[in-house]
């Protein structure tokens, strides 16, 4: 039995970000969950399709992991990162993490852990460890899966062992804080430009302003795309408010890190980026409500209206992220007369 204490067991809406944080208030760290988000330069878009896929999936933030690369980069944490195919080695490394006192991030696949509610899939899930027992593993997971829970050390190595997209190899990481962190203000600007060079100058059509362009274009077609568009549709647009993206497919943290970041440092180009993401939001969230109509009305107009969106989105976005790429580390916000 092996537990490390003084565990920060909040959760938060999306995992990694949620892991993330029990990972650094350890280190005495405390961010928002928005903060951790944008530093991370987790922001994206991805259209993907294929002819072996039930059913076309939309994405709004980076690939599992790129996130906890990203930040730890940013901010001159020490990230070890274990992966290996052996369950035993698996389980040792996390064990003697633990026995060190150090909480411990996990990617599994969440098909497999006891009290996850959707039996779904999910290679790139992220949770804390920071203890067990002889049968269970006490766990930090977000809010919408429980927050502090507990699953059996059998569910557990099933899923870290599972395969599949997404995926990875017993992944085990830990993060380590220098005695000098600097301020937050002085990571805000490279995380918000390096977000920004990604979403405007995508390798592929599928990804950042291009990819959701794209997808305003094949949202229409998606009733002739499915044999069971009760299903499909409405699945969707559950995916892209509630599957742990925070709501507006990632857009509600985004808006909200810009947010923090206008009271951090003085910059119009921020503001104009915060200003735009808010209206983003807003209308993300429509897109979702429009696709799971159509899916209970089978009416084409839903889809239509929703394609509507998905274009002005495609430019709405393009044009904050253009703004966003011109912010520079500047001056601090000044409070006060």
């Amino acid at each position: 039995m092996s537990t490390v204490t003084g565990i920060d067991a909040r959760g938060a809406r999306h995992c990694e970000t949620t892991a993330l944080g029990v990972l650094l208030r350890h280190q005495g760290i405390d961010l928002s969950e928005p903060m951790l988000f944008g530093l991370g330069s987790g922001l994206s878009f991805i259209y993907w399709d294929s002819k072996n896929m039930g059913f076309p999936f939309l994405g709004g933030r980076v690939k599992p992991f790129e996130l906890t690369r990203n930040l730890a980069a940013g901010l001159g944490l020490e990230l070890l990162v274990q992966e290996t195919t052996s369950p035993r080695r698996a389980w040792q490394n996390v064990a003697t993490a633990l026995a060190a006192g150090h909480p411990v991030g996990l990617q599994l696949d969440s098909y497999h852990l006891d009290y996850f509610g959707s039996k779904v899939h999910f290679g790139g899930h992220v949770v804390a460890l920071y203890g067990y027992d002889d049968q269970h593993a006490y766990l930090v997971d977000t809010e919408q899966q429980g927050g502090a829970v507990t699953t059996s050390l059998t569910s557990l190595a099933q899923a870290r062992a599972a395969r599949g997209p997404m995926a990875a190899k017993h992944r085990s990481f830990t993060l380590t804080a220098p005695q000098d962190l600097p301020s937050p203000r002085e990571w805000i600007a490279p995380a918000i430009t390096a977000c920004a060079a990604a979403f405007l100058d995508p390798p592929i059509a599928n990804l950042g302003h291009r990819g959701i362009e794209k997808a305003g274009k094949r949202v229409r077609t998606w009733l002739q795309r499915t044999d069971d568009p009760g299903r499909d549709l409405p699945q969707a647009a559950l995916l892209m408010e509630k599957a742990g993206t925070g709501g507006a497919l990632f857009r509600n943290l985004y808006r909200d890190f810009l947010a923090e970041c206008t009271d951090l440092l003085d910059s119009g180009h921020l503001r104009t980026g915060h200003r735009l993401y808010a209206e983003a939001a807003t209308l993300w969230t429509e897109v979702a409500e429009l696709i799971a109509r159509a899916g209970a009305s089978a009416d084409a107009r839903c889809l239509a209206q929703a394609g509507d969106i998905l274009g002005d989105l495609a430019r709405m976005e393009r044009e904050a992220m253009e703004a966003l790429s011109r912010v520079e580390s500047g001056s601090p916000r000044r409070s006060g007369p």
